[in-house]
């Protein structure tokens, strides 16, 4: 995560993994979650708080479920059910639960379905936000599989020389397996930016680089600006010069496989919530699991061995970065924005949760 979106030090406040877990489980409870639920939902979003995905934790999610949970647009104990059932392809109907929940069951059962067809694609619809793509494929990891998962995110993104919000930003996450070295975990918008950044932006009282929104009338802000009061996200690339068409063709192949063929609809056409992808690749389906391990753990060993270019001091492959803020915030806790806790304290109050972040 570039630095624009972290916490000054002087702003952070350190709190261990423990404490936030304990507290963002009793918050879910107090709004109806079951146990089970609250314990899956809070997982999620620590995943994302431990490995520095900052705009997928709780910093800036847990007001927005908090909302919805108390408005009734989130369910709070959904009864999901698989709409659809051909074993190696699934689609369930989240009945208005939060992916936090139902998103990793439903990987769960692509992982369990994969291990005996050799891939597995499970779909899910009339759901609400999921969190960090990378959790869920992160899942298949520890069964030595492959894990793909993407989701219909918020509809920001205008199309390329657009003028409209046609789409999602629409995340993708991919997770491989290795032996030895960090496993491969890509996660990333298929807009120019996660829009849960620019809440990040202004908390820290930064500006947008070129190419990240454009104006409300679909021009691109193509220099560092404040960010504005009406804007519109961009696809991935920006500008058409610098490849948004292709940002914009993953945003598309995100509500297709997603919205669309889950029932759903697509881009401004959905009637039925977020919609979400989850895949499964049982390695030993393809090859030998020790040869996939070996050659990935090569493969990873010599990108890091790239010669960086100048001004850099090394290369680093998707999942290092994350894997190596782990082991800090494991170690030293996790960094939280001062306003961030603020609002912990006012809301455990409100909810009648017990206050432990001191």
């Amino acid at each position: 995560m570039l630095d624009c979106f972290k916490v000054p030090p002087e702003h952070a406040v350190r709190v261990p993994e423990g404490v936030m877990r304990a507290t963002v489980e009793d918050m879910f409870q107090s709004l109806g979650m079951p146990e089970a639920d609250a314990r899956q939902a809070t997982d999620v979003l620590l995943y994302a708080d431990i490995r520095g995905i900052d705009s997928h934790g709780v910093s800036n999610m847990m007001r927005a479920y908090v909302a919805g949970l108390k408005a009734g647009h989130i369910k709070a104990a959904p009864k999901w059910t698989l709409a659809r059932d051909f074993k190696a392809a699934v689609t369930i109907d989240c009945d208005e639960g939060l992916g936090l929940v139902v998103g990793p069951a439903a990987m769960q059962l692509a992982i369990e379905r994969a291990r005996e067809f050799g891939v597995c694609v499970v779909i899910a619809t009339n759901g609400r936000h999921y969190g960090a793509a990378a959790y869920h494929a992160h899942l298949a990891l520890e069964h030595d599989m492959i894990g793909v998962s993407m989701t219909t995110g918020g509809l920001l993104v205008a199309p390329t020389q657009g003028a409209e919000r046609m789409l999602g930003l629409n995340p993708l996450g991919i997770a491989a397996p290795s032996g030895v070295e960090a496993p491969f975990v890509f996660d990333a918008s298929m807009s120019s930016l996660a829009a849960n950044k620019i809440q990040l932006l202004r908390r820290m009282g930064g500006e947008v680089l070129p190419g990240w929104v454009a104006q409300a009338d679909g021009t691109p802000v193509m220099e560092e600006a404040e960010v504005p009061e009406d804007y519109l996200m961009l696809p991935l690339g920006g500008t058409r010069e610098l490849g948004s068409h292709k940002g914009f063709g993953l945003c598309m192949l995100v509500e297709i496989l997603a919205g669309v063929l889950s029932g759903g609809g697509g881009g401004p056409l959905r009637r039925e919530g977020s919609a979400h992808y989850f895949m499964a690749y049982d390695v030993s389906a393809f090859t030998e699991l020790d040869v996939f391990k070996r050659d990935m753990d090569e493969y990873l060993r010599k990108l890091l061995e790239c010669k960086p270019a100048p001004g850099y001091e090394r290369v680093v492959y998707p999942g290092i970065p994350e894997h190596e803020e782990e082991l800090d915030r494991r170690a030293n806790g996790i960094p939280y924005h001062r306003d961030v806790i603020e609002w912990f304290r006012e809301t455990c109050a409100e909810l009648n949760v017990q206050d432990r972040l001191g």
